[in-house]
This record gives structure tokens, sequence and C-alpha cells, in this order.
């Protein structure tokens, strides 16, 4: 059980006296028409007329289902599916950046223009297969004919016959390594390869600038990444579950995250994955939470503190505007009828409660029973004359 902190400070009740004073000035709330009779101890009597201008509200105490939250910090992330880490395929030189940091890309837009030898190597590769398959073809066709025709060597057909399909395998070859680098295959011989962007998303870093020298994947080496580009209108959010929790959390579960950058906002998401392993040395689990991003206040990189809903349960519950912190103890004002001047009796009761509730109530774990009425609105200027 924890006990929720809930701050006042001294000038805020000093503000708050004062304006009860003032509502009930000209008129003393302790005593009756005759001014003889006061209340006990921890019991405050107001009028209807001063219980309406000091904006006094109460509410049955009910049995409800109150929701559990469980607290766990986290860090936010991108989502997998919507980030890309972008590499030259081929060794060559950068002369032309196109998209700037921060600028939104969509699937096929050029990033980067690099000279490569490797890309005319590769387009002249397929001219090249190609006059090699047709000559393989042509061979292939005649010599088929003139063994049909038992003018020629059955040994000599096959020779041809081998050399028409290593000629068909290579020019295939040829064409798809064009492909992969050019998206197209043509006989237009160039240099020039446009690094493009697979998905759509935000340019958030770039290491290419011109005249930079990259190193081709294709080409065996170690490249650099030239380009990160990625989606932020929907983030991960990656916490550490406790083993002893693991019961509580389900997939699905509504989940509302809180950063330090906007302590007044909160983000609504829903628990996405939790991890099949625990991790033998911290004894938790990750659990992946995917959170609403759209209007892209969060960033990836941000520690978060992330608040799971788990199931409800049955319990007496009131909303938190009804606690009064008194030194270190919590209490409530309950209405518990008629003094003999008409007044009506407010009485001071001390509470436990169970605070792993919502922000909106708070479960009572001792010193109210049901059908008893609760202040939930002015509570607290009833402290001093209680």
């Amino acid at each position: 059980m924890r006990i929720q902190q809930f701050p006042f400070s001294v000038a805020s009740a000093i503000a708050l006296s004062t304006a009860l004073l003032s509502i009930t000035s000209g008129c003393d709330y302790r005593a009756d028409a005759g001014g003889d009779q006061q209340p006990p101890a921890g019991e405050s009597w107001l009028t209807p007329d001063q219980i309406t201008r000091a904006g006094i509200t109460t509410v049955l105490v009910s049995e409800e289902e109150v929701g559990r939250q469980l607290l766990l910090s986290g860090r936010l992330t991108f989502d997998d599916q919507k980030v890309t880490h972008v590499f030259s395929p081929i060794t060559g030189r950068v002369t032309k950046t196109v998209a700037a940091l921060g600028e939104h890309v969509r699937a096929g837009a050029p990033l980067a223009v690099i000279e490569s030898p490797d890309l005319g190597a590769a387009v002249s590769d397929v001219a090249k297969a190609k006059a090699d398959f047709n000559a393989a073809e042509r061979d292939y066709r005649r010599m088929k004919e003139l063994f049909e025709l038992h003018a020629g060597a059955e040994r000599d057909f096959e020779v041809a016959e081998d050399r028409f399909r290593q000629a068909k395998a290579e020019l295939d070859r040829a064409e798809k390594k064009a492909r992969l680098l050019k998206g197209r295959v043509d006989e237009h011989v160039t240099q020039e390869y446009t690094l493009r962007s697979p998905i759509e998303g935000e340019v958030i870093a770039r290491n290419a600038n011109p005249g930079a020298e990259v190193q081709g994947q294709y080409s065996g080496g170690a490249g650099i990444e030239l380009y990160t580009v990625g989606a932020a209108d929907r983030l991960w959010a990656l916490a550490d579950l406790y083993e002893v929790d693991l019961p509580r959390v389900k997939k699905g579960s509504d989940v509302t995250l809180r950063v330090v950058a906007y302590p007044e906002r909160t983000f609504a998401g829903h628990v996405d994955w939790i991890s099949g392993a625990v991790d033998p040395i911290s004894r938790t689990t990750k659990v992946r939470c995917i959170v609403d991003n759209r209007d892209g206040a969060l960033k990836p990189e941000m520690f978060a503190t992330v608040s799971i809903a788990t199931r409800g349960h049955q319990a007496l519950a009131v909303p938190r505007t009804a606690l009064v912190r008194m030194g270190d103890q919590l209490a409530v004002f309950v209405e518990i009828g008629n003094a003999p001047n008409g007044k009506v009796r407010f009485e001071r009761r001390p509470v436990q409660v169970d605070d792993e509730g919502t922000d909106r109530e708070v479960s009572i774990l001792h010193g109210l029973s049901a059908g008893d009425r609760v202040v939930t609105s002015g509570a607290i200027l009833l402290v001093g004359s209680a």
C-alpha cells in the first residue's frame, strides 16, 4: 500500500481559510441561534446558506470497480517498422545531397546522388550479356536444326546448348544486378546512382556530404549509414516489468505515459508485446507499448513514466478530492445529519486508503462504510473549524 502525497502549501491554506471567513463573516457557524451551543471536537456545523456559498458538495460512498495502475519506468524509441537506416549499395563519391535534415520525404524520394563506376559497369555488363546471349541463341538454334536433319554431330549440338544456357544465366544475373542498383534495366550507361528513401518519414540524421567517399555494401566493405529516415507519429515505449507483476499485465492493456518535458500532460497508448523471457540479472521482462504521437511532442530516447491499467477490483471508493491531509494522516469529512440548531453536521474521519487506484478515485480500506456521505469539494475549508 502506498499513501499518495497531496501537496497543499501553507499559503494556499491561508487563502482558503480567508475565503471561508469572508463567506461566513458576520455569522459564527460554531454557535446556534442562541450563541451558547458549540460543536464537539472533530465536527463542523454549517447552515445550508454557508454550504452553498462555500461550494461544498457531497457524494455517497459505495462499492465500485476500482482500476489499479502499475507504474513502470520506460524509454521511448522508434517503431521498428517505421524507421530505416539507409546505406549506399555501391562504392563511389557523393556529388549531391537532395534531402535535408528534418525534411519529410515520401517512399522512393531521392536522398543523394552518388557517382560510381560500379553502376556504369553493371549497365555495361547487361549489354555484354545480352549480346552473348543473342549469339549463343543463334548458334544453338542452328546446331539444333542440323542435328535434327542428321547433318550435324550430337556433340556439337550439346556444346551449343550448354553455351546458350550459360549465356541466359549470365544475362539474368546482369539484369537483376542492374535492376537492384538502378531500379530498372535499360541500355543507357551512366555512373550516377540515386540513393532513395525506402519509406515515408522524416530525415532524422544525415551523414552524407558532397565530395564524401562512400563504401558500398555490395562491394563487401563496411559502409557507413548515410541517412536515417523515420516516422514518429507512433512511438514505442519500452518498460521493465518485474517478474512478480507479470500476471497483472495483459496484451492490449491501456497505458498512460508521462514525460518530464510535459509534466501536466498525459499520452495514451496500449501494451503491444510482452517479452517471453525474464532477464536473469534484473529479473525483469521487457514490455512494449504503442504510444500515439501524431502531434510530434514526444521524441525518441526520452525517459518516461509508464502507467499500465490492470484488472480492477470491487472496493469502497471516493473521489481523490475528498481526501485531506492533516499532518501525517489522511482524513475525509462525512455529513452526519443536523445539529439541534438546524445546522448541518460534518465529522472529520481518519481513513486508510489503497492508492493504487486511478487519477480520479481511490479505494478506502478503513474509516468509511457504504452509504456514508463524504464531502468532495470544499473539504479543505472545514479543516480549521473541526
